[in-house]
């Protein structure tokens, strides 16, 4: 079976148009693998904030400022990329400026104190936004790549490639850090050369993208001059005609709220809760992505012969059995079944929402509705890590509550995934396409 096989492909798509877009999710996962989830959240909160009660929503509130600048900027942002058909152009200068954030994050370890803490959350948001606004545009160019028949397919082959790009950064900075650790040097040296692994490959993976796939879209009209609030509020006027679309925006908000738990939170619950080390913790992190990766590409094709809703349904289940084993379990090996589960359902849920987007969005609205799903995508990171940390203070640092509760989440996500009728969503998108 082909890796790319051409009938999951829109005609006059060739294979390496799709390899190359397959590759920005490998250039941008190791942030999200080493900064968001690995390395500098713990180090965030056991080093730079001494392990003060008030770290993990110190840590929660710079990823929810970031999350609500995109809210507010990225369905503006996506309107004009598709009015001027510049969604490759836009995405260069995403890339340049996570690339540079992440970077700064080496800068972190030379003072100390506040402005170590406040210098360490403006380049989080900084790198944060950036990332987020590739992630958005990315996405809008699955439609013009994969039929609607093929597009489970073809979004696992992206989030596979991209664990597997996670793995890559995770890898080499794990090797760094046993080397460093076995030379007894301390966390503040070793986490900046992480830093710069990941900028580095997230830089120069990025090349192949810009390199193989096209900009195939045209420009529309001219560029109107309302503000991003404006935009927004038409925005969502236009998408409110697609109610299936409306209700998997909803759907988003619940489980993934659900999901940025996991990936924002995951190393600081294995070393403050259940007793892992920073390398045990890299470890894991490192096996979870390889569950990630054959979860997302099996998923795909999975997904594509039983459907987009019921395939999802499938992995919000599985993230509520997580849920409650993490709360339960005092062992590392018992944590270990948790996290491979997490891993597996990482993936495929996260390409099936990704697909699900790209089946319900007008072809001519692409980034437009991407940036849309980027809004919920992100006020969802807000709802959840926020919420988490807010319950753990709340509690006294009882983590294990706030990771059930966050079951919660997964729970509404499958109450409202419940409405959406996909091809009464994608008739109504290509009614609009033929109007």
């Amino acid at each position: 079976m082909a890796l790319f096989p051409q009938s999951a492909l829109q005609p006059g798509v060739r294979k390496r148009e799709v390899f190359g877009w397959a590759m920005y999710d490998f250039a941008n996962s190791g942030y999200t693998t080493v900064v968001i989830t690995a390395v500098f959240a713990a180090y965030f909160v056991g080093g730079i904030a001494k392990g003060a009660p008030w770290g993990p929503f110190a840590w929660t509130v710079a990823l929810s400022i970031s999350y609500a600048i995109v809210m507010f900027t990225m369905p503006a942002i996506g309107a004009w990329a598709d009015l001027h058909a510049a969604k490759k152009r836009v995405l260069a200068m995403a890339t340049t400026g996570c690339v540079a954030g992440t970077a700064a994050l080496a800068l972190t370890s030379d003072i100390g104190g506040m402005s170590a803490v406040a210098l360490a959350m403006a380049l989080v948001i900084v790198s944060n936004t950036f990332y987020s606004y590739g992630e958005s545009l990315t996405g809008a160019f699955l439609p013009e790549l994969a039929t609607a028949e093929g597009m489970g397919k073809v979004s696992g082959w992206g989030w596979a490639f991209g664990y597997l790009g996670g793995m890559l950064a995770l890898g080499l900075c794990l090797a760094y850090v046993l080397w460093a650790q076995a030379r007894g040097l301390p966390a503040a040296h070793f986490v900046p050369v992480t830093m710069l692994i990941t900028a580095a490959i997230y830089g120069v993976a990025a090349c192949a993208t810009f390199a193989l796939l096209p900009e195939r879209a045209v420009p529309q009209a001219a560029a109107g001059r309302q503000g991003a609030w404006q935009q927004l509020g038409a925005t969502f006027r236009e998408a409110r005609a697609y109610r299936d679309f409306m209700w998997l925006l909803a759907c988003t908000v619940c489980y993934q709220g659900g999901v940025a738990v996991a990936i924002t939170l995951a190393a600081i619950y294995a070393e403050q809760v259940i007793g892992f080390v920073a390398s045990e913790t890299m470890t894991l992190i490192f096996v979870l992505n390889i569950a990630a990766a054959l979860g997302a590409f099996g998923f795909g094709y999975l997904q594509d012969r039983l459907g987009h809703k019921p395939s999802l349904a499938g992995t919000l289940v599985a993230w509520i059995v997580v849920c409650v084993i993490a709360a339960s379990v005092s062992t590392k090996g018992g944590f270990w079944w948790a996290a491979t589960i997490a891993g597996l359902a990482m993936g495929s849920s996260q390409s099936a929402g990704r697909a699900m987007t790209g089946v319900l969005a007008p072809p001519r609205q692409l980034a437009e509705f991407f940036g849309l799903w980027t809004f919920a995508t992100r006020l969802a990171s807000i709802v959840g890590p926020l919420s988490y940390g807010a319950i753990t203070w709340a509690t006294g640092g009882n983590q294990r509550i706030a990771i059930l509760a966050t079951s919660v989440l997964f729970v509404g996500g499958l109450a409202l995934l419940l409405p959406i009728n996909l091809q009464r969503g994608r008739a109504a998108a290509l009614r609009r396409e033929n109007a």
